[in-house]
Order: C-alpha cells, then sequence, then structure tokens
C-alpha cells in the first residue's frame, strides 16, 4: 500500500511539474510583436510643443520667427528668436500663456533652440501668409523607411502567424483534443471530484438491489483495493447497464459519482457527435488522456448507443463513418494496445441489442448488469423514497400504490407522486391522500379528462356498449385480467376505457393469451351484437391482438401449423429481408387471421349468452359514466376463478429466454390495462399497454 502510494504522489508531482513547464513558443512571438508596434508608436510620436497655425502666425506679425520648415506640406516647424520669446512672456493670450508655462518648464537653457510643431497645415495658405509677412521659410522632404517598411510588411506578417497558429491548432488533435481550434476536439464531460458530487448516494437508489450490488463492489474495490488485490483478483474494466427507459441507470451512476471519491466523468454519447471529420474520435483520446492523468478515474458515458451501434448493418442507408471512426477509437482506448489501468467505463444504454460485438465483449465491458422493471417489493421501495418529501395523509397503505402500479419504472413513480400532489393542491388539500394517488394513475395512464369533449347520445351509447363489452369479456374468462374501473368519460386519445390490474407474470401461457385476445375484441363484437354494426372504435384493439398474434405464430411458436419455429431474431438484423419464404409469409397470415377471428367468434357467443346483463351493464355505465368492479359482481356475480400470482423462482428465472422474457413484458406486464378503446376515426390512439412490438 504504501509503494503505490508513493507512487501517486510522484505520478502527480510529475505532471505538476511538466504543467509548470509548459511554456509555449508563441509568448517570445507575442513579445516581439508588441515591441515592434511600441517602437513604431514611439518613434513616431513626437517630443515637439504643438501650436495652432494662428498663433504662428500672430508671432511672425511681430517678427518673433527667424525661420519656418515647411515638412512633406503637411506640417511645420519653427523656433522662436528673441523677441518671439519676449512676446510670449509678455502675453495675455491664452494660447500664449499655455506656449510660455511650455517654455519655462524646459530644460534648455537656450530657449531660442526649442522647437515648436503645427502638426497640419494648409501649406498654399501657410506660404503665401509667410511671404506677406517677410517670414523666410523652406521646404524638407522626410522619409521613414522603419515605419514605412513596417507598415507594409505588418499586414502580411500577422496573416501568416494567424495562419501558421491555426494550422498547428488543427493538427493538434493528433495528440489530444486541447490541441484543436477553439478547443473543438476537447472533451466536453462534466469531472466531479475535489469535494464537488451529485448528492446522490447508494440509500437513494430504491429497488435495484442485483444492479446495485455489482456497482457498489466497483467502487468497493476504489475504496479498498487491497482487498481484491490480495486474492489475486483484478479490478472490472466496465460495466453496461442495460434496462428499460426510466428504470434508473443514470441514477445508479450518479450514485457512483457521489460514493466513489475518485474523478467521475460523465458525458452522453451524443457529445461526440459533431458535424466535423474527426472530432469525435480526437474527443475520445482527449477524454481518456485526462482520465488517465487522475488515474484512478471513473468514466460514464451515458445513452453509449449513439455512438456506439454496429458497424457494417445497412451500409447502402445509415452508413456513418464518422460515428464508426469515433466508435474504433473508443475500442482502441478501452482495450486496445497501450495500457489503460486505473480508468473504469461505465456505460448505460436501453439499446443494447443494437450494440457493436466488439464493444460487448469481455475486456471492454466485462460486466453487463440488467436494470429491469421494478416488482411488487421493489416499487414500495421507491414508493417510500419519493413520498418522504410528500405530506401524506395519516396511515397511507403503501403496499396499495404498489400494486395498483405494475410495470412502472422508477421514473413512473416518481412521476406518479409529483403528480398526486399537484392534484391535492389543485383541490387546496393540506395533505396528500389515497384518492389522489389514484386520479394521478388515471392521469398518467390515460391522459387528461376532457369534460368539455362533444359526443352525440348515440355516439356515447355506442361507447357504453363498446366498453361494456370489454368489461362483460373479461369478467367471464378466467385467464383475462381483473377488471378495476369502467368509464366513458374521454380521457387523452380515448373516448372511453376499461381499466385492469395485469398479473405480474414470469411465463404466459397460449390460453392466457387468448383470452386476452377474445377480451380486447369484446367491445367490437358488443356493437355487432347490439346495433348490427361496427365503427372504427376499435383501432387500437385490433392493433393489439393483431401483434400478439403474430407474435405467437412468428416469435414464440404457440401455432400448431408453424410449429416450434420462431423467427424473432435478438441481434436487430436487416429490417428489410424476411427470414422465410413468401409461402410461409402466406401461411403465417392466415394462421393470423384464422386466430384472430376465431376469438371474434369466441366473444361474440360470450355476449350472446349474457346479452341482458350486457345491457343491463351498459345502462348502468351511462347514468353512472364509471363503474367498478363491485358494479359487476353485482350484476354477475363474483368471478368463478381466483387469479394466483406464482411465485418468483430461481427456476422459473433460468427457463424464461431472453426474448421471451422481453416480449412477455412488454405484451402482458402493462401499467394499469386498458385506455385502449373507443378513438376518433381521424385520430388513431397510441395505445396505453406496452404491447410487443415485432419490429423491435
Amino acid at each position: 500500500m504504501r509503494q503505490e502510494k508513493t507512487y501517486r504522489i510522484k505520478k502527480r508531482q510529475k505532471q505538476m511539474a511538466k504543467k509548470k513547464n509548459n511554456f509555449s513558443i508563441y509568448w517570445i512571438y507575442a513579445i516581439l510583436g508588441v515591441g515592434l508596434i511600441a517602437f513604431q508608436l514611439y518613434m513616431g510620436k513626437s517630443e515637439r510643443e504643438s501650436v495652432k497655425m494662428q498663433t504662428l502666425l500672430e508671432i511672425a506679425d511681430n517678427a518673433g520667427v527667424d525661420n519656418v520648415t515647411i515638412i512633406n506640406e503637411k506640417s511645420a516647424e519653427f523656433h522662436l528668436n528673441k523677441e518671439g520669446l519676449e512676446l510670449v512672456k509678455k502675453s495675455e493670450d491664452a494660447e500664449l500663456k499655455k506656449l510660455n508655462a511650455t517654455i519655462k518648464e524646459s530644460k534648455e537653457t537656450d530657449k531660442t533652440k526649442l522647437l515648436f510643431e503645427i502638426e497640419k497645415i494648409d501649406q498654399t495658405y501657410l506660404s503665401q501668409e509667410l511671404k506677406d509677412r517677410d517670414v523666410a521659410f523652406e521646404y524638407e522632404e522626410r522619409v521613414d523607411y522603419f515605419g514605412t517598411i513596417l507598415s507594409y510588411l505588418l499586414p502580411f506578417v500577422i496573416i501568416i502567424a494567424i495562419w501558421i497558429f491555426v494550422m498547428r491548432r488543427m493538427s493538434g488533435g493528433n495528440a489530444g483534443g486541447g490541441g484543436q481550434i477553439f478547443n473543438i476536439g476537447k472533451s466536453k464531460a462534466r469531472v466531479y471530484e475535489n469535494g464537488k458530487t451529485t448528492n446522490v448516494n447508494f440509500s437513494d437508489v430504491a429497488g435495484l438491489e442485483g444492479a446495485k450490488e455489482e456497482i457498489v463492489e466497483i467502487v468497493e474495490f476504489l475504496k479498498n483495493p487491497s482487498k481484491y488485490t490480495e486474492l489475486g483478483a483484478k479490478i472490472p474494466k466496465g460495466a453496461l447497464l442495460v434496462g428499460p427507459p426510466g428504470t434508473g441507470k443514470t441514477l445508479l451512476a450518479k450514485a457512483v459519482a457521489g460514493e466513489a471519491k475518485v474523478p467521475f466523468f460523465s458525458l452522453s454519447g451524443s457529445d461526440f457527435v459533431e458535424m466535423f471529420v474527426g472530432v469525435g474520435a480526437s474527443r475520445v483520446r482527449d477524454l481518456f488522456k485526462q482520465a488517465k492523468e487522475k488515474s484512478p478515474a471513473i468514466i460514464f458515458i451515458d445513452e453509449i448507443d449513439a455512438i456506439g451501434r454496429a458497424r457494417g448493418k445497412n451500409n447502402g442507408f445509415n452508413s456513418n463513418d464518422e460515428r464508426e471512426n469515433t466508435l474504433n477509437q473508443l475500442l482502441t482506448e478501452m482495450d486496445g494496445f497501450g495500457t489503460n489501468s486505473g480508468v473504469i467505463i461505465l456505460a448505460a444504454t436501453n439499446r443494447a441489442d443494437v450494440l457493436d460485438g466488439a464493444l460487448m465483449r469481455a475486456g471492454r465491458f466485462d460486466r453487463q448488469i440488467y436494470v429491469d422493471m421494478p416488482d411488487l417489493n421493489e416499487r414500495k421501495e421507491i414508493f417510500e423514497v419519493h413520498l418522504k418529501p410528500l405530506k401524506l395523509e395519516e396511515n397511507l397503505d403503501v403496499d396499495f400504490l404498489s400494486k395498483q402500479t405494475p410495470g412502472f419504472s422508477g421514473a413512473d413513480i416518481a412521476n406518479l407522486c409529483n403528480e398526486a400532489a399537484l392534484i391535492a393542491a389543485r383541490n387546496d388539500k393540506k395533505r396528500v391522500d389515497k384518492q389522489d394517488f389514484l386520479d394521478a394513475v388515471d392521469r398518467i395512464v390515460g391522459g387528461l379528462e376532457k369534460k368539455n369533449k362533444i359526443i352525440t347520445a348515440s355516439e356515447k351509447k355506442a361507447i357504453a356498449f363498446h366498453e361494456a363489452g370489454h368489461a362483460t369479456v373479461s369478467w367471464l374468462l378466467e385467464h383475462a385480467h381483473p377488471l378495476v374501473k369502467v368509464t366513458i368519460v374521454p380521457r387523452g386519445q380515448s373516448l372511453g376505457a376499461a381499466w385492469y390490474l395485469p398479473e405480474e407474470r414470469s411465463i404466459t401461457t397460449t390460453e392466457q393469451i387468448l383470452d386476452e385476445m377474445c377480451s380486447a375484441l369484446g367491445g367490437r363484437a358488443a356493437e355487432q351484437l347490439i346495433f348490427g354494426k361496427i365503427s372504427t372504435g376499435a383501432l387500437s384493439d385490433l392493433e393489439k391482438v393483431t401483434k400478439q398474434a403474430y407474435a405467437m405464430v412468428s416469435i414464440y411458436g404457440l401455432n400448431d401449423k408453424i410449429g416450434n419455429i420462431s423467427y424473432y431474431d435478438s441481434r436487430g438484423g436487416d429490417m428489410f429481408t424476411k427470414p422465410y419464404s413468401d409461402d410461409r409469409a402466406r401461411i403465417i397470415d392466415e394462421e393470423v387471421s384464422k386466430m384472430i377471428e376465431s376469438q371474434y367468434e369466441r366473444a361474440l357467443e360470450l355476449l350472446s349468452a349474457n346479452k341482458e346483463k350486457l345491457t343491463e351493464l351498459a345502462n348502468k355505465l351511462l347514468s353512472q359514466e364509471v363503474i367498478f368492479k363491485e358494479d359487476l359482481e353485482l350484476i354477475f356475480g363474483k368471478r368463478e376463478w381466483e387469479t394466483n400470482t406464482a411465485e418468483e423462482t430461481p427456476e422459473s428465472k433460468e427457463e424464461s429466454a431472453e426474448p421471451k422474457e422481453e416480449e412477455e413484458k412488454k405484451v402482458l406486464t402493462e401499467p394499469i390495462d386498458g385506455v385502449d378503446d373507443q378513438t376518433d376515426a381521424s385520430k388513431p390512439k397510441k395505445d396505453i399497454e406496452n404491447e410487443n412490438e415485432l419490429n423491435d
């Protein structure tokens, strides 16, 4: 430890000495240039007393001037004789008094030798006046050779000096970004050191226990390296934080900056992108140069996919040589021919599938830490952090709030708490209560309530039966998500909504997906059953079931005719080519169509068998506008099935494949399901549910 500490101290001393001796020859050039200009100004400055031409003529009227020299027809010089000195001494004229004061201050013993100057003259007028007064004068031509040469050469010297300076600064980027013109190649990273911190610690990061454990280990290695080096362990060179937006990747990095007690460089991947060629690579060099000088240090690159995208994909459409050059330089700095000891790289992205394979390998990013959406217990911890600054009602049930927000990220929960406080303040409450949080969930998931939207009576009736159809089918199906409430109050782009509380599943069966599809088609089936016609209100429902059907057939292998085949490409292959033939594409389309139509017919059968209850529910919805689970229990009775949330076990984690896990969370673990139904025909609605997207 002592040897390591002594080595660091000596290294810092060498760096300080190098900075002190860093004297540039440009200072010598600058001093010489300033000296030449000052010399010229000094030589050009007259040491003679300047007088006015009328003062000269007044003295000449009294024969006080013996001889006048006209220089270059621009100025004149003259001496005063004894008569002139007496005149100046006795005169009461202000100009002559001033001239007399100058004569008295002069150290010259013979005052007649004092030289006086008229700076600007009219040569013709002055010569004529002097002739009239019989004053002798002469012409003289004087040439300032040094000043003339300098006036011609100085502009060229300045232009050449600027050109040399610019060229050297531009070429200086090869040795580091700071050498370029205007420091355009210099790293834009923010540095946290010498007490400067983000004011975020690991105690401020709720949930994320697995990710936090691995990050804390890196910080502990920096604080106490001997604990690990004694066993022969090496510090990880890099850690990549991967996960959906809002899960806390950047927050973890802020906590590292607050806890590490070593220089922390923070910047975004887009900070390397510039319109000038070579700037990105230069900034990478300068960043690592600074980090090595201050090692041990941590570099955090947020949204690294801005420069880390895989090379060579879709070259004809998406090539960017400058970005690839920047990536190549980053790869070299992270693990190239030179050593990079003492610098740890942290990076964050939500698009790990598009990153270059060379960037992801061990030796550059030794650890890939997946930051997933928080589960029930983690959401509770996150709520406890964000509820601290709020004035809450007594005995607020945090468990209830965490159960009402499946699929919410940490950022969503922070926004929910703030929105609840705003709603409470809007209603002039002194404390934030449970209803404020429920209203905030509605506001975030469904959008702003539009109380003044004009809807005709026939449209309102169609919306009511549409939403009642959703509620009825989902209530009668075993695997459909539990219903929370149904409303026909317009919110956001939706004219009505059926709200569900989805189960937090680790895996999903074919029956569960089919029940979800049938429930989504219940709205259109109700319109067909009651009115004998359908409308455009089921746009988002059709979008949802179509994506689910294609996912079942072409991704999850849940179709008997296609078999156990998945065309999912986790590496993000070429989007312009299909991994199957045209015949197979036709079969997939046919199977998808059969699957959707069969669930539509199934929904029609369920609604036909319960038409009276459907009508009763729709009429109740028309009168109350919002109905809850308890209202459905009065009409349909309690559900026959009890939904049990399967406990998460290590075995279930291992069984769920990567693409399957990601896609199922998108398809079936949505934040408060619903807000999916009636939409204006002219405005296709953004589906609130986090559905599966085939072309991810």
